[in-house]
């Protein structure tokens, strides 16, 4: 057995039920398939049991410990040479696998990761969230892309593969919350591995159905951020504080706006036109960035209310990083807290 692909899930039976349908479509078949149902109330152990017959698929069950341990328990009953690491909420392309062998034939590496796209049948609020992680106008940068290949990478879990001796020699995931599959990733680099992405081993990828959702997940990536850079020194980039620039970068410009409002109605009349165009000035930046995301993802999805949508989502995407990033670096480095104490409340139940 040459690839054994790990999906987690909690709670999402009709995803699981998707995600193994494509892959009964695939040109490849050297895989086998390990679902390990994370303490879910509602089960897909009926939706693996009617493709039991068509898939080598091995479905368990155990109690809840979040995505990381149950990759681990997975990872722990794998047969393949290689382990697969994919979200419940992805969809697989026919040639998924081909691509894979492909990508991984003639190159030394222990690891490789692939990006993800919007497929035409998402919702279109799906569709703008999956803009706003892929754009470069708001930092999404590789996740999305299909171009050259990257000696250097760092893979993400809801598409990722490694080799089976090196994921038991790493001990897999760690028990951080959030952020560890950057961390198993940075923990690849650092014990000399190599790490790589295949641009056509790429995925439909879901992700959240609405902004509420999005949010917190975003939230938590930005709390993520800075318990990694507590772990691995020296990881923290500039293009992990553009978020949080952004975000207070917003907030003072609407500040700046709604206090010129203000003194236009109340402050004297001798003023006003002063005060007009600092309202002016402070909200065109924002007026600015959202057309240029409005265009941009019109453009892509050729839709414009997905490309209306793809404002809010930008925003979104970029302000709750930038809110979880700011929380996690009060309390872990202003407050020295440590990751646990922290987000007990939070993460740890």
């Amino acid at each position: 057995m040459k690839y054994s692909i790990i999906v987690p899930v909690y709670n999402r039976p009709d995803e699981v039920s998707e995600l193994l349908e494509s892959l009964c479509s695939q040109t490849a078949k050297d895989f086998e398939v390990i679902i390990v149902e994370d303490g879910s109330e509602k089960t897909c152990k009926d939706v693996c049991d009617k493709y039991a017959g068509i898939l080598d698929l091995h479905y368990y069950y155990k109690e809840n410990s979040g995505p990381g341990q149950s990759r681990n328990y997975g990872a722990e009953r794998a047969n393949g040479e290689w382990l697969i690491i994919l979200d419940s909420d992805v969809v697989l392309p026919e040639g998924y696998m081909k691509a894979v062998e492909e990508g991984l034939q003639g190159r030394p590496t222990a690891a490789w990761g692939g990006p993800d796209a919007a497929h035409e049948s998402f919702t279109p609020v799906q569709k703008a969230i999956s803009y706003s992680m892929t754009s470069f106008f708001t930092t999404g940068g590789i996740r999305g892309g299909k171009g050259k290949k990257l000696d250097k990478f760092f893979p993400r879990s809801f598409n990722m593969g490694i080799r089976r001796d090196v994921y038991l020699q790493l001990g897999g995931f760690s028990k951080m919350r959030f952020g560890e599959d950057i961390d198993f990733s940075y923990r690849i680099v650092e014990a000399g591995h190599q790490a790589c992405l295949i641009p056509d081993a790429w995925v439909w990828h879901k992700r959240r159905t609405d902004f509420r959702k999005f949010f917190r997940q975003v939230y938590n990536s930005g709390i993520a951020r800075i318990n990694l850079e507590k772990r691995h020194p020296g990881t923290l980039k500039l293009v992990h504080l553009l978020p949080t620039v952004f975000t207070v970068g917003v907030i003072t410009l609407i500040l700046i706006g709604a206090f010129g409002r203000v003194m236009m109605v109340y402050g004297n009349p001798d003023d006003f036109r002063m005060w007009y165009w600092v309202v002016i000035a402070a909200l065109a930046p924002i007026l600015l960035y959202s057309l240029i995301i409005l265009i941009d993802s019109t453009r892509q999805n050729r839709n414009l209310k997905v490309g209306l949508l793809s404002i809010p989502a930008a925003f979104t995407q970029l302000m709750g990083y930038g809110f979880g990033f700011i929380e996690s670096w009060w309390k872990r480095c202003i407050l020295k807290q440590d990751e646990f104490q922290a987000f007990e409340k939070t993460f740890y139940k």
